[in-house]
């Protein structure tokens, strides 16, 4: 069997580029990344449906050692995977990566973690980063029948660009943020479009605007470039004040703002109370758009909301709550993923055989998000309660990197074999986010989300400011862990061939 690596990282996207880049940046050039599918670039490069955009400005929603001309404040697909590519071909990633590796099981034997892919690869390293990211299992719903409908389906997450939309009966089921796009997109294309919508969002105008030539050439300057970057920052991390510390100014202000723009843009009353929610703004993910009203409110489209959705399938469409029979030629799914209690989506079993399933048969929970008790050497990407409701989810895996950072540093400088978290720092680091959660609109905004468990808990967001996180990050603090050393024999190599501190360069 080949000798271990130093890292094995799962998952290319920005998780997996960032955790890569991180090591690179400490002169960690023994490390390995398994892609799942058979191109590098998770999100922006998996999600090419009609409409994909990002929703944070692009400036901000970056890498921020990577300035890029955008031409747009808010960056369409195409160009998000673009910088994507620009971004693993900049730091030569592809020569690090296994592509069609996908993960079945890892497993700690005490000194390595051993993970097994689903080609009956095995890989080894000291350490795992998991960077699988929680956007990368869509779910579709159980429906009944469904076995049976004979036309087209597919996911938004792995748009059919071969399916015929023109002119034909097309359905989507969701009403989420992917489906707010797509739905604008193939509006005008079809010939009849039903939209089955669970509940509905609150909808934002969307303050894009493209960028010109020299304002291009002017933000591959670094310090123009991170000028930008903080004003956009500061100005979306104000939003906190209203998600966690005012709930009147969030009603007053961002609500208010939703409800203007829903009357302006659709007329009919019928239509607007549907799609008028009942829970505060910010509960659910707030959407950005300036065109999903209007398409709604085409002639040839019909809304169905929960009081009308789908009671089953049938072979040529669906049978609504209603009994009405509805003849669609392509069922398009746009109902999300597993984002919270599938968080990892393969199985985990770390130190003494604890499983990571039954460590999180309650609710997903990690201290800083990223590392857990009785799992040595394994950090998560943007794990439970990292997620971020008002800004770039980069910037927190940037944070997360200072943590990963000055671990591996805590391990390979003391030549020792292992860290984890004490059980006491994770349960107190876990109590503290959840009291904090409790004051939050996503707590008790009135309404059920993807942020939140099977049990009820919001796991998928950080209850508070994001510069909080990144401090929290910073601050490496030893008594929080155990380090563990297991001596080598006189005469023998360190199996995993890892650079001693003498070896090793730091940014």
């Amino acid at each position: 069997m080949e000798p271990p690596v130093t890292v094995l990282v799962i998952g290319s996207g920005f998780g997996g580029q960032l955790s890569a880049i991180n090591l690179l940046r400490r002169g960690i050039t023994d490390f390995r990344i398994l892609e799942r599918r058979d191109f590098m670039g998770g999100t922006w490069c998996q999600n090419s449906y009609p409409g994909a955009a990002v929703d944070v400005p692009s400036p901000l929603y970056s890498i921020a050692a990577e300035p890029y001309p955008w031409t747009r404040m808010y960056a369409e697909q195409a160009e998000l995977r673009d910088y994507t590519e620009h971004v693993i071909d900049r730091w030569s990633l592809r020569e690090h990566t296994v592509l069609g590796a996908e993960v079945v099981a890892a497993e700690w034997d005490g000194r390595v973690w051993t993970v097994r892919t689903r080609d009956g690869g095995l890989h080894r390293g000291r350490f795992l980063v998991n960077a699988s990211g929680p956007l990368s299992t869509p779910v579709v719903p159980p429906f009944r029948g469904l076995e049976d409908y004979t036309g087209t389906t597919f996911h938004t997450n792995g748009w059919d660009h071969g399916a015929e939309l023109a002119g034909k009966r097309v359905a989507v089921v969701g009403s989420g943020a992917s489906a707010a796009q797509a739905i604008p997109a193939i509006q005008p294309l079809v010939g009849e479009l039903h939209v089955f919508q669970r509940s509905p969002h609150w909808v934002l105008p969307r303050p894009d605007r493209t960028f010109g030539p020299l304002q291009r050439r002017l933000l591959r300057l670094r310090p123009l470039h991170r000028l930008l970057r903080t004003a956009i920052y500061w100005r979306l991390e104000s939003r906190v004040i209203g998600f966690k510390h005012s709930r009147w100014l969030l009603r007053r202000v961002a609500q208010r703002a939703a409800l203007r723009h829903l009357e302006a843009q659709v007329p009919d009353p019928d239509l607007r109370a549907r799609l008028t929610p009942d829970y505060t703004i910010g509960c659910k993910r707030i959407i950005l758009s300036d065109t999903l009203y209007p398409a709604l409110s085409a002639p040839h489209v019909t809304l169905h909301d929960r009081h009308d959705g789908i009671d089953h399938f049938d072979a040529t469409g669906i049978v609504t709550a209603s009994g009405e029979h509805l003849d669609v030629d392509v069922v398009v799914f746009s109902t999300g993923y597993d984002a919270t209690d599938g968080l990892i989506p393969y199985e985990v079993r770390g130190r003494d055989g604890a499983t990571l399933a039954d460590f999180w048969h309650e609710f997903p929970r990690a201290y800083l998000g990223t590392t857990v008790p009785n799992f040595p050497n394994l950090f998560v990407v943007t794990g439970p309660n990292t997620g971020i409701g008002h800004t770039s989810a980069i910037f927190v895996i940037e944070s997360q990197m200072e943590y990963i950072g000055r671990a591996l540093d805590a391990v390979l400088d003391a030549g020792a074999t292992s860290i984890e978290v004490t059980a006491q720092a994770e349960d107190a680091y876990t109590r503290r986010i959840h009291r904090e959660m409790e004051r939050t609109v996503w707590h008790d905004g009135g309404c059920t989300s993807w942020y939140q468990s099977r049990s009820g808990r919001v796991v998928a967001m950080f209850p508070g400011f994001s510069f909080s996180f990144r401090r929290l990050a910073r601050r490496f603090r030893p008594e929080h862990h155990v380090i563990r050393h297991a001596p080598t024999p006189v005469g023998t190599s360190d199996p995993a061939g890892t650079p001693t501190p003498s070896e090793r360069t730091h940014a």
